[in-house]
């Protein structure tokens, strides 16, 4: 499949992720009594639209999102007489945070049937500490892109060989650190070069243990470690084992694995936007001409030209992750509690309530509702910085793009 068609697609997912966004939110309101009046998919002049019963559905002209417009979202709005009961406000706390929770929920539930799809069709990658090949030597040098050559002759014996590690093994130790991960035991080994380690593993169902002395060998860098700036590699250590990349599920084993993942994922995404701020003044200097860092954010144009060119590469694993992990990060960004995203809707609302349930209990008056137009500069001001920073990034990906990680 070719590179542009790729990129068609991913860009569809995306917008049939929105549309399905702003169903939830329609889907519910309407379940629950509320009168939606619009349907929209983008914003601005309409193109093309149609009525159904009280709700127009249609297709506006700048593809940024969408919207459900639900008669008297706030206590502020003019609310027609004959409409007046089935305003969003009137209605129980716990049916308003519904509606504005849905939009998240629908992307969760997106990335969990996407997900799923992956497990059961093309695998799931492993993090497991599972050795699937043991190496026969360990190179004493690695290029500066991370690639190995093949083993020569006057390579010293892997670790893993020399201690007997078999494919099937699982490492549950090492020393006295406890392993859950492959990644974790990666970070472990290399961290200590030249030095001999205890590697306690499960074979058959039973626990056994070995000495192994770690090679140490010069590696490019990885996260967290510095380079020799003259050589760009690092000294670290290494055992000569390499776990599965992935796995193939059943229809019940998907399952387990699907949820996995997913935790996986949502984990990752709170790393990635706790590290954000620090990102975005790296997306000035691909500005600048310099080379991009592959870890800067990415727009929903970047990330569309990676899965363009997942599927070039024949990589249907990447671009179903990246599609999971994009409907992930809009559910978890969607709901932090800032105005104008429905998480700043749903704080305002728990806060009303708490502050309500407060005075009752203290036998002081209700204070009401919060006043909405005290939060209108801290609305525009979230919108100004979020769209500020997301055209800085769009500008990133067309000027100077992340590079293409399968050629």
């Amino acid at each position: 499949m070719s590179y542009l068609l790729g990129v068609i697609l991913f860009a569809v997912a995306i917008g049939l992720s929105i549309a399905l966004h702003e169903f939830g939110h329609l889907l519910t309101a309407k379940s629950f009594g509320m009168k939606a009046t619009r349907y929209f998919i983008g914003f601005g002049p309409r193109l093309w639209s149609f009525h159904r019963g009280e709700t127009e559905y249609g297709i506006a002209a700048i593809p940024a999102g969408g919207y459900v417009k639900i008669v008297g979202m706030t206590h502020l709005e003019e609310v027609p007489e004959e409409d007046d009961a089935r305003a969003f406000w009137r209605f129980p706390a716990w049916k308003r945070v519904v509606v504005m929770s849905a939009g998240s929920v629908t992307h969760f539930a997106l990335a969990i049937v996407v997900l799923y799809l992956a497990a059961v069709s093309v695998g799931l990658p492993l993090d497991r500490a599972t050795v699937s090949q043991v190496a026969p030597c360990v190179v004493p040098h690695g290029e500066k892109s991370g690639a190995l050559r093949d083993c020569k002759p006057t390579d010293p014996r892997s670790p893993a060989s020399q201690a007997g590690l078999r494919p099937g093994d699982r490492i549950v130790r090492l020393d006295r650190t406890k392993i859950d991960s492959y990644t974790q035991l990666v970070t472990e080994i290399r961290s200590r070069p030249d030095q001999t380690v205890t590697l306690s593993y499960v074979r058959n169902g039973r626990t056994q243990s070995r000495s192994v002395h770690l090679a140490a060998v010069f590696r490019a860098p990885l996260s967290g470690e510095k380079a020799d700036p003259k050589t760009g590699l690092v000294r670290v250590g290494a055992v000569g084992i390499a776990a599965a990349p992935t796995q193939k599920f059943g229809a019940l084993g998907g399952v387990g694995a699907t949820g996995d993942y997913t935790g996986t994922l949502v984990t990752g995404t709170f790393t990635a936007i706790k590290s954000f701020p620090a990102k975005v003044p790296k997306l000035v200097d691909a500005l600048s001409g310099q080379r991009r860092d592959p870890n800067t954010p990415v727009s929903v144009v970047g990330v569309s030209r990676v899965g363009g060119q997942a599927i070039a590469a024949g990589s249907w694993l990447v671009f179903l992750l990246l599609l999971a992990s994009f409907n992930i990060f809009v559910g978890v960004f969607n709901m932090f509690p800032l105005l104008p995203l429905d998480g700043g809707h749903v704080a305002i609302l728990l806060f009303e309530k708490a502050r309500s349930r407060i005075a009752r209990a203290l036998g002081r008056a209700d204070p009401g509702r919060v006043d909405l137009n005290k939060l209108v500069p801290i609305a525009f001001l979230v919108i100004a910085l979020f769209g500020g920073i997301s055209l800085l990034t769009i500008l990133a990906d067309f000027v100077n793009p992340i590079q293409n990680p399968f050629k």
